[in-house]
């Protein structure tokens, strides 16, 4: 399975997890990890490029710090670009069936704000659901979320942990078989 993991932070090098999961899952064999911010500063997106990286992938990763409850704004130009119309959708538009697409994500506040009775007073797999709908839509598999919260104070220890628990989910190849969840 060869998997594209679109790291899509504004600020790579400042950040604790999201940097520390680059790191460590572009180490992994058939894994291409590729860095919006780094490569489209300008946000002039290559269309053809992101399309054709997409179709020579099986498994895409979008991974994201929360911000606002949605995506930054690159990687929301990148889906609103790449996924076009007679490519993605349409009746000519196939090229997204099949592939699977899973997010790994970052929070400022615990994921247990994340659920009713949290401040977010909703949970993660709710407030994604927007990608959900957009990767049925398209004919794409979405595969349970990856989901790590609490970045504010995290320790190395704890940064370290969810590292490895994020590669360990990004290469799962069971998801099929499950059921949606969050992986804290």
């Amino acid at each position: 399975m060869k998997i594209l993991v679109i790291v899509a932070h504004p600020n790579l090098s400042a950040s604790q997890a999201n940097k520390r999961w680059t790191e460590v899952i572009e180490k992994e064999n058939g894994v291409t990890v590729h860095r919006l911010y780094e490569i489209y500063p300008d946000w002039n997106i290559d269309v053809k490029r992101e399309q054709q990286l997409v179709e020579d992938h099986d498994r895409i990763i979008l991974q994201f710090p929360f911000y606002w409850c949605s995506c930054p704004p690159l990687l929301k130009k990148w889906l609103d670009d790449v996924l076009a119309y007679g490519w993605a959708y349409g009746s000519k538009g196939k090229k997204m069936h099949g592939k699977e697409l899973m997010i790994a994500t970052s929070t400022g506040e615990p994921l247990t704000e994340y659920r009713p009775e949290g401040e977010m007073k909703y949970t993660i797999n709710e407030l994604l659901r927007p990608f959900e709908i957009t990767m049925n839509y398209v004919g794409a598999v979405f595969l349970p979320p990856f989901a790590f919260g609490g970045i504010h104070a995290p320790s190395d220890e704890t940064i370290e942990h969810s590292a490895q628990l994020y590669v360990e989910h990004a290469l799962n190849k069971n998801f099929l078989s499950l059921k949606k969840q969050v992986r804290v």
